[in-house]
């Protein structure tokens, strides 16, 4: 029974931290695009639109790493013994 419970941990969690990086990963391209058009729009807010986009990447990075902590949690902590 160990070899099995393992193994399908391990590929929940892959899949988990899978999930979780592709809708931050999708949004950032996304954010990068409107702000270099921005950008590109208004030259004058250019330190206030790649303020804006530091923050907002920071806290679309912060979720994968929340995801990858919580795949990991749920990897190495084992409710069945």
């Amino acid at each position: 029974m160990g070899t099995y419970h393992e193994s399908t941990d391990f590929y929940c969690c892959w899949l988990a931290v899978g999930l979780v990086s592709i809708g931050p990963r999708v949004v950032q391209g996304t954010a990068v695009g409107q702000a270099v058009e921005g950008i590109a729009r208004q030259l004058e807010a250019k330190g206030k639109i790649r303020g804006t986009l530091l923050l907002s990447l920071a806290f679309m990075e912060a979720l994968t790493i929340y995801g990858l902590v919580v795949a990991l949690i749920l990897l190495f902590s084992d409710p069945f013994d």
